[in-house]
């Protein structure tokens, strides 16, 4: 390291005078130290104030530029690095050193851009205040080498994680040059041009995932980019109906787009697209696909026509999937079209279905599967308030879910299951009393009263059930088992009314019932 301080000094020199043998030997010393100890040398190139003096060596006509650019590569692997390298003035050359032939200098500019714009919001902030889109775009737009458009592309697919950098690309008409390459490769069997297939139609789904770029390029629903996408998905290449899918899906990512989308046919589209991949279909296109169809279920004004285009049938036929990414959307996409009444009742006297949801309660490897699946059974029963419905949810064994369902960390779940079990109590308690009592539902009430940290909707919604529950004979017996009065009394001097109101009510139905 004592030798390191001495390169690090005899760097500054040589950087000003540009003596080549020296030069390069100060590098090769800095490299090594880099390769032995990565932290340790990149905080004291760093404490040198030498990162100022690179940008003076990456200029096309330096000898030493890919050593340099791989010193900047190496110490940018360290996030503490990256905005300094910002700060030094080091984006402008790197990007110019793009368009050099000599492989070795391209290969390392781009491990040097890549590393500092990684994983690091901060830097990428940084970068967007530079005119990187707008110089790597125009670099882009003169590239025919495949290797070179690739390296092009590991820069810009960090970068375009950014907002405000995603904007600049698509005004810099980025998305042109993609929509481009995907129009020349698409028909290709070569590897480069199926690489470059994916990775650009992969890179135009990223820029819709900012709200301002997605917008631009929606353009109310009659952009060229927006037809051309919707043209991908029923393309028989899977890699553009998946990037389609994906791309539909963040458009749908407000009202006034889904509304559009679903009145211009797009729905059809995405059905026939999932027909073409029921049996043995692509799993990364089914996901795409139901992704976009649930996100353009959201609006209310969408849920009675995608019902009425048959969505929920065309979604059904994938209940047998086994891969748990297809399962989570297909649950998200049934639960966002439930809220009518009939439909939920339709849906709520499908055995097969309910009895998988039941299946999938119990998925415990896949939190996400297992969550919709709960809340999917308990809006079914909210939405259909039916009977029958709440029959075969008995039947298929799903009541214990649903009780669990109320011990959840997410309040929301919690409420969601003491509507559904309130329900069940006011419907159907003697088909439902025995598997509330084996799902120890009274005592988990008792426990969701006495907790101080139970959110107000909860304690509230307990005390319904509890009166609801009354009408039960074991259930009633257990509940003078727990001394519920003690818990519903101090309840009345809760902050909240309801809370207040409710727990009064409550004891007086307590107190004549005891």
């Amino acid at each position: 390291m004592d030798n390191l301080s001495d390169t690090l000094k005899k760097l500054k020199i040589t950087a000003v005078d540009k003596t080549e043998d020296s030069l390069e030997g100060c590098l090769d010393c800095l490299l090594q130290a880099l390769a032995q100890n990565n932290t340790e040398t990149s905080e004291k190139i760093q404490a040198s104030g030498i990162l100022q003096l690179f940008a003076s060596l990456l200029t096309p006509q330096s000898s030493c530029k890919a050593k340099v650019a791989n010193i900047i590569a190496e110490v940018a692997k360290n996030e503490f690095m990256r905005i300094p390298c910002v700060d030094a003035g080091l984006i402008s050359p790197l990007v110019q050193l793009l368009n050099s032939k000599d492989q070795e200098v391209l290969l390392q500019t781009g491990r040097a851009l890549g590393n500092i714009c990684y994983d690091s919001q901060s830097s990428k902030e940084q970068f967007a205040s530079t005119n990187i889109a707008e110089e790597l775009v125009k670099l882009f737009k003169k590239q025919i080498e495949h290797d070179k458009r690739e390296m092009i592309f590991e820069v810009l697919a960090p970068l375009a994680e950014n907002d405000a950098i995603k904007l600049q690309l698509v005004e810099a008409g980025l998305v042109e040059c993609l929509l481009e390459i995907v129009q020349q490769k698409v028909d290709s069997d070569k590897e480069d041009d199926i690489t470059e297939l994916k990775t650009g139609s992969d890179l135009m789904v990223l820029l819709l995932l900012g709200d301002e770029s997605m917008q631009k390029l929606f353009e109310g629903g009659k952009g060229s980019v927006f037809q051309r996408v919707l043209s991908w998905i029923p393309s028989n290449n899977h890699q553009l109906q998946l990037a389609g899918a994906l791309a539909i899906a963040n458009f749908a990512r407000n009202d006034a787009n889904c509304i559009h989308m679903v009145d211009n046919g797009i729905v059809e589209k995405l059905m026939d697209l999932l027909d073409r991949h029921v049996e043995d279909g692509n799993v990364t296109v089914q996901h795409a696909a139901l992704s976009a169809l649930r996100n353009l279920a959201i609006p209310v004004i969408n849920k009675a026509k995608m019902l009425s285009a048959g969505v929920t049938e065309a979604v059904l036929k994938f209940l047998k999937s086994e891969m748990p990414p297809v399962q989570f959307k297909l649950l998200g996409t049934l639960r966002m079209l439930i809220d009518a009444q009939e439909a939920a009742e339709q849906l709520g006297k499908n055995v097969k279905l309910v009895e998988r949801l039941v299946e999938w309660c119990e998925a415990k490897d896949h939190a996400g599967v297992m969550g919709e699946s709960n809340r999917l059974l308990s809006a079914l029963i909210r939405h259909s308030k039916s009977k029958d419905v709440i029959k075969t949810i008995v039947q298929s064994g799903g009541i214990k879910h649903l009780v669990t369902m109320a011990t959840s960390e997410h309040v929301i779940m919690q409420n969601e299951a003491l509507v559904a079990l309130a329900l069940i109590a006011a419907l159907e308690l003697g088909t439902a009393e025995k598997d509330l009592e084996s799902a120890k539902l009274v005592q988990i009430l008792h426990r969701l009263l006495a907790d101080e940290r139970s959110a107000p909707e909860i304690k509230y919604n307990s005390m319904v059930l509890i009166c609801a529950l009354m009408g039960s004979e074991c259930l009633h017996k257990e509940v003078q088992d727990l001394a519920f009065l003690d818990v519903v009394s101090k309840l009345r001097s809760h902050e909240n009314k309801s809370v207040a109101q409710q727990a009064s009510l409550t004891e007086q139905r307590l107190t004549v019932e005891s």
